[in-house]
């Protein structure tokens, strides 16, 4: 909900997948984000390249920002230690995310640190036992 104040105070774009369009616009129906962030999107941050990659499932514009020089990615609410993430909402769908976790997070490699949105950190590797 901060993200208007945040973009005010920095002058930082704010970047929003499409197909959550319908969330952002609950919140926030007179302002639109500046950007979207669609599967692929690769943009410099703090002196790395985030790739972004479409992960459906928590809500169905979910995205990871993979960071491959630094063998991280940002799961958010998709993947947390010990399994998936949060699909508890009325636009949420368990077999999705699992499908997401499957295609998209367990095929990079193992060494590959999960920074979640809740939660201890865990690896791909980890969570290949897990969900794989």
């Amino acid at each position: 909900t901060a993200a208007p104040a945040l973009r005010e105070a920095t002058g930082a774009p704010v970047w929003f997948h499409p197909m959550d369009r319908m969330l952002w616009d609950v919140v926030h129906p007179d302002t639109p984000p500046d950007r979207e962030l669609t599967s692929g999107t690769r943009f410099p941050v703090a002196g790395t390249e985030l790739h972004t990659l479409h992960t459906p499932g928590h809500s169905p514009g979910s995205v990871c920002l993979h960071a491959p020089d630094l063998h991280t990615v940002f799961t958010g609410d998709t993947l947390f230690h010990g399994g998936p993430g949060a699909t508890g909402r009325s636009f949420s769908d368990g077999d999705l995310i699992l499908h997401s976790i499957r295609s998209e997070l367990l095929t990079l490699h193992g060494d590959t640190v999960v920074r979640t949105g809740h939660g201890e950190d865990t690896t791909i590797a980890a969570e290949l036992r897990h969900v794989g």
